[in-house]
């Protein structure tokens, strides 16, 4: 296994500004609700996820979903009224066989966490990750995090293990297994706090963002 400080050649936030401004169109396929629709309805851009996460197009479903208290229904609601992405990529349908595109980047998934926002801030402040998204998933209890990884370093597998591994190590915390396959999907609830990479946010990205934009269908 690698560990986590070597698949990231030993330097804290390699991977951050330079890669996001040379890759300012990191695409991800996105489907309609329900989570059975495996086709993707278009491309989207990680600036436009955050965007959307952050508005009130999905308070509805995600106030709905944290109120009950049945974990099947609750299970059951959350695959019908959620829309949702594949932050790994874009794909021809959600199937690994079906990757256009690698995104360079992973989500991860820490669930039944007891201080949900202290461990967001324990990432945001970690000096081996610099999230590009992190948000509280839809039932409240849990956090997604997507993060860059570097494909020529190592594997989608090899950096999930290795993660698995450091954050195991660091936060005794297990993330989701299921972040090992390259189609994962991920539900968009909402979150006004949802944390962005900041370099997102600044006007030298969001106008080479505006000139690269793929064309939404």
């Amino acid at each position: 296994m690698i560990a986590i400080p070597k698949i990231m050649n030993l330097e804290p936030n390699n991977h951050s500004m330079i890669e996001i401004l040379d890759e300012p169109s990191k695409f991800f396929s996105f489907y309609n609700r329900p989570v059975k629709n495996i086709i993707p309805s278009k491309e989207i851009a990680i600036l436009e996820v955050y965007q959307l996460i952050k508005s009130n197009r999905y308070q509805r479903q995600t106030e709905a979903l944290r109120a009950m208290t049945d974990k099947k229904a609750a299970q059951a609601y959350k695959a019908e009224q959620f829309d949702y992405i594949t932050p790994s990529g874009t794909f021809t349908k959600r199937n690994a066989n079906s990757l256009i595109l690698h995104s360079n980047l992973m989500v991860l998934d820490f669930d039944d966490l007891d201080d949900v926002m202290g461990l967001k801030e324990a990432l945001i402040a970690d000096e081996y990750f610099e999230p590009d998204l992190l948000f509280v998933s839809p039932s409240s209890n849990g956090l997604k995090l997507v993060t860059t990884i570097d494909l020529e370093v190592g594997s989608h597998l090899d950096w999930f293990m290795a993660i698995a591994e450091y954050t195991r190590t660091t936060y005794h915390l297990e993330i989701d297994p299921s972040g090992k396959d390259v189609c994962r999907c991920c539900f968009l609830p909402f979150d006004e706090d949802v944390f962005i990479n900041p370099i997102y946010l600044t006007s030298s990205f969001t106008q080479s963002f505006n000139s690269n934009s793929h064309e939404n269908n």
